[in-house]
Order: structure tokens, then sequence, then C-alpha cells
């Protein structure tokens, strides 16, 4: 039997190899594989990563047999010291993390031990991580709201989609059913909510208006019996009496105000 290599069995009882390697007095599983051969050959290629500073993250190849987190993480050991049990590599002012060899996100070293700590994982275009057992989309790290939309509501600075840096985010809309708009070198927002289509709220000077516009439209709809469920916006700078002073002087669309379930039905006939 190789060293590093350990039969194991399955509750099913089927044979399995355990493969770890000893590095800088660290002792790191490598993986459980089918078969003996596989598994020796992981612990070779394991062996190679850190005894050989001429391997690069770059040299990775799809024939290995060594997963590619594990390659990522042997590197990073070897060349900073550090071990991850995430496919992290560090570099001089940030990190790169390796959802595969061609897929690699950055982020600022000030978000080093969430990550450390939290495998990033990806579904149908979006990705995510589990946290106390509810999944959140990496984006909501950043300030980014749910259901947010690349180039109107925010941008990547650099034009990279992987790139997290917070440097490299710029959040353009930060309130649900606002959008800024510019005319004549002014900036003004626009609230609007979508029912069957997107609904005018209103026009407003500032994105706080707009924001509490937004939210006192979701109030109407309810009182009106529309049913679903809006998320209303969160004002984290006002005192409650400031708000509800803003809420109640501020006008919305009295085409809003006439709409009921019932309207709406009829609109769609």
């Amino acid at each position: 039997m190789s060293t590093g290599v350990y039969i194991t069995k399955r509750k099913d009882g089927s044979t399995v190899y355990r493969v770890s390697i000893t590095y800088k007095r660290k002792h790191i599983s490598l993986g459980t594989f089918p078969d003996y051969d596989t598994a020796s050959i992981v612990y070779t290629e394991g062996r190679a990563i850190v005894e050989s500073t001429h391997i690069s993250l770059e040299d990775y190849q799809i024939d290995m047999k060594i997963p590619h987190n594990k390659f990522v993480s042997l590197v990073n050991f070897r060349d900073n010291g550090l071990y991850f049990a995430t496919p992290i590599y560090l570099r001089k002012k940030y990190f790169e993390y390796y959802l595969s060899p061609s897929h690699i996100l950055k982020f600022d070293r000030d978000d080093l031990f969430f990550y450390a700590s939290h495998k990033i994982q990806q579904r149908g275009g979006y990705l995510f991580v589990c946290d106390y057992g509810s999944q959140y989309k990496i984006l909501s790290r950043y300030g980014i709201r749910p259901f947010a939309v690349y180039g109107r509501d925010y941008i990547m600075v650099n034009g990279d989609m992987h790139d997290y840096r917070y440097s490299n985010i710029k959040i353009i809309n930060n309130y649900n059913g606002v959008t800024v708009h510019s005319e004549k070198g002014k900036d003004y927002y626009i609230a609007s909510i979508h029912i069957n289509g997107n609904y005018i709220v209103g026009k407003y000077s500032s994105e706080l208006y707009a924001a509490i516009a937004y939210n006192k439209a979701v109030d109407i709809l309810h009182v009106n019996g529309f049913t679903k469920a809006y998320i209303k916006n969160y004002i984290q700078t006002l005192k409650k009496e400031e708000y509800l002073l803003i809420y109640k002087e501020i006008k919305v669309s009295k085409k809003l105000l006439g709409l009921t379930p019932d309207t709406m039905d009829k609109e769609s006939d």
C-alpha cells in the first residue's frame, strides 16, 4: 500500500481509498477515491505540487487525478504558508477564488476569513454560499439587492463580472423600484412598481423620496386587494418620525390609487 493511501469502508460495505499528505506539519486530506491506482496517483501529484515551486496554478491539466480545488489549496499553502480548505490563492493585495481552472473570482483581503470558511456554489447562473442552513447570493454581501439588474442597478467598474473587489462594484440604484435618470445634466428618480407590467409611481428629486414613494405604493396595492409579496425599502437614514412625515406628504400616481385586482382583470380582457 502506497504511503498516504488508506483503505476504508463505506456504510454499504464497499471499499474506497482515502488519500492524505502531511506538509509543513499539517495533515491534509486530498479526498476519497474508488480504486487504489487513482488514489496512488493523487498522492503522487499532491507530493509533487508541494515539493516543486515550478508547478504553478496554470500547470493544472484536465487529465490530472487530483481534484482542482485541492490543487489550488496546495499551491497556495506552498507559496503563501496558509492552508485553506476552499480553493483560494493569495495575491499581494487581494485573493482569487477558483471555481474552475478558467472561472476565477477576485476579492479584497477583507473577505478572506469569510470565503475561507464558506464554499461558493453556482446554480442557474448565480453564485451563492450556505450559511446557517440558508442560501445567500454573494452579491447581497456587497449591498446589491435581490433581483437587481446589471447595468441598471449596479455595474463592475472595470467591466470584469468576476471581480468582486469593493472598489470595482458601483451601486447605481440602492432601492427597490427606483431608477435614476438624467436630463440636462440634472439627476431625477423614478419610482415604478410591477403589477402586470410596470406602473409609474412618480418622479422625484431625491432617491430617498422615490424609495419612500415606492413603499407607499406597495401599501396602497395591498389595501386595494393585491397579495403579491413586494419587498419594501428599508430606510436606515431617517428616524421613524421623519419617515412618516415624508410618507404622509409624498404624492403617488392617481392611476395607481384606483387599481384593484378587478380593474386589472378588465384591462387584460
